[in-house]
């Protein structure tokens, strides 16, 4: 019997990746990087997972992602470079991106730099927007491409490999801890009540603390 989690992901993505096996997971990484609304990160995650059970190659399902995903920020940082802010916003528009979403994002990239474009993928927003705005806010290409092959690899790793590695035992993994929920939920009561008493502890001896 498939845990509840596991099955959610493949029940996603499971006819996309059954007709169209790699192509499913280059088209919605690919339409993700530059602004699209799709599953790419859903995709990886089923795609990991039906490779656990050699349904798939692994390392098929991460060269495909990754390359997709590289390639569509790609796309992204182009728009933006040649387009302009203006064009981005009238395109976003059409596929419900909000200016208040770019705005967001270009204040991290002026606040952060480079390590945005590493760590984007794993936020939403930031996933689809990250290449579009290196490009509207003049990084340079060669910068931009460092950065974010490198985030790419991070994130692929993480969902595809990680799916992959866990798929085999999770089953194993959700039985054990279905053991042991009660004593955590009720070790989790705990710590809050001794954090409550703490803190009114703290506050009642030194009233003018904050």
């Amino acid at each position: 019997m498939e845990p509840a989690t596991l099955h959610h992901y493949l029940q996603e993505m499971h006819p996309y990746l059954d007709h169209y096996g790699y192509a499913a997971v280059f088209v919605t990484v690919f339409l993700e990087g530059f602004g699209i609304p799709a599953p790419g990160q859903t995709a990886i995650m089923a795609a990991g997972l039906l490779a656990s059970r050699g349904q798939m190659d692994i390392g098929l399902v991460v060269l495909v992602a990754w390359s997709a995903a590289v390639l569509g920020d790609n796309i992204g940082f182009a728009i933006g470079h040649y387009g302009g802010r203006r064009l981005v916003l009238r395109l976003g528009t059409r596929i419900g991106m909000q200016q208040a979403h770019l705005e967001r994002v270009e204040g991290l990239f002026r606040r952060y730099g480079g390590i945005v474009v590493v760590l984007a993928r794993f936020f939403d927003v930031l996933r689809q927007l990250n290449g579009v705005v290196a490009g509207t806010l003049g990084m340079h290409w060669w910068r931009f491409l460092v950065y974010n092959a490198w985030g790419g690899a991070l994130w692929v790793g993480a969902w595809g490999l990680g799916m992959y590695l866990a798929g085999a035992h999770m089953a194993q993994l959700l039985r054990s801890f279905r053991g042991i929920e009660p004593y955590v939920a009720a070790a989790g009561v705990i710590a809050l009540l001794l954090s409550l008493w703490y803190i009114f502890r703290r506050t009642k001896i030194d009233p003018g603390r904050r």
